[in-house]
C-alpha cells in the first residue's frame, strides 16, 4: 500500500470515529487513562466502536488499515485491536498482533483486545505468551500475562502457568496490576494450586499484598479463604 493510499484510508476510518464522538463519554472516559493526553481522545463508545469494526472487517479497506502504524489517536488504536479480533486465521491473528502490540501505549487498549481464535489454539498460544512476558515492553507483557488468565485458568490450566507470572519482574505499574489480578483470579479458579505462592512469599511484595487486596474484594473467594488470607498479608514493605 502506497502512503498516499495509506493516508486516504486512514482520513476515512477517522472521518467516521469522528462522526460518532461523544464528548461526555470523552471526558469521563479520559479520566480511566491518564497516560494518554485527552486531546488523543474522539471519544467513541467501546460498543459503538465493536459494531463498526465488525462492519470494517468484511472490508478491503480493514487489510490496509492494519498496515497503518502508528496511529494518532487512542480510539484508531481500540478499533486496530477490535479489527485484530475479527481475524479469523491464528498465524494471520498471531503476526498483526506482534505488529500491533509495541504500539500500544495505555492498558485499556491492552486489555480491550481478546481474539477468539486464540483459544482454538491454546497449545500454540503458549509459546507465543512466553515470548511476550519476556519482552521489555509494558503492555505486550501486560497482554500476555492477559491471555494466561483468559484462557487458562479452567480447563486449560497447568501448574506451570502460575509459575510463568512469578518469574515477570518489572517496576511498571502496569504489569505489577495485571499479575495481581491474574494471582487474584486464579486464587478464585485454582485456589490450593495458587495459594502457595502467597504462602510461601513468592511475589514480590507490592504485588503479593495486592492479589491479597483484589482477592478480598472478589465475590467468587469464600468468607473463610478470604479471613485466611488476610493473615497472609505482608506487613511492612521495605
Amino acid at each position: 500500500m502506497n502512503e498516499e493510499w495509506a493516508k486516504e484510508a486512514e482520513l476515512s476510518v477517522r472521518n467516521q470515529l469522528f462522526s460518532m464522538q461523544d464528548l461526555s463519554y470523552r471526558d469521563f472516559h479520559s479520566k480511566l487513562i491518564p497516560d494518554i493526553d485527552p486531546e488523543r481522545i474522539i471519544g467513541v463508545r467501546t460498543p459503538q466502536l465493536r459494531k463498526y469494526a465488525k462492519g470494517l472487517a468484511k472490508t478491503p479497506e480493514a487489510a490496509e488499515y492494519l498496515q497503518i502504524l502508528p496511529h494518532r489517536y487512542y480510539d484508531e488504536n481500540n478499533l486496530h485491536g477490535f479489527l485484530i479480533e475479527e481475524i479469523r486465521d491464528y498465524g494471520t491473528c498471531i503476526t498483526e498482533l506482534n505488529r500491533f502490540l509495541p504500539y500500544v501505549d495505555n492498558w485499556a487498549t491492552c486489555d480491550l483486545m481478546a481474539p477468539k481464535v486464540l483459544k482454538k489454539h491454546l497449545q500454540e498460544l503458549l509459546d507465543q505468551i512466553r515470548i511476550w512476558i519476556a519482552s521489555d515492553h509494558t503492555y505486550t507483557i501486560r497482554f500476555g500475562i492477559g491471555m494466561l488468565m483468559r484462557f487458562y485458568l479452567d480447563d486449560a490450566f497447568d501448574r506451570e502457568y502460575p509459575e510463568l507470572v512469578a518469574g515477570v519482574r518489572s517496576e511498571e505499574y502496569y504489569v505489577r496490576m495485571m499479575a495481581a489480578w491474574y494471582f487474584a483470579t486464579a486464587l478464585a479458579k485454582q485456589y490450593d494450586a495458587v495459594v502457595p505462592y502467597l504462602e510461601e512469599q513468592r511475589l514480590e511484595p507490592w504485588t503479593h499484598n495486592k492479589t491479597i487486596q483484589k482477592a478480598v474484594e472478589s465475590y467468587r473467594i469464600t468468607p473463610e479463604q478470604k479471613a485466611y488470607l488476610r493473615t497472609l498479608k505482608i506487613k511492612s514493605i521495605s
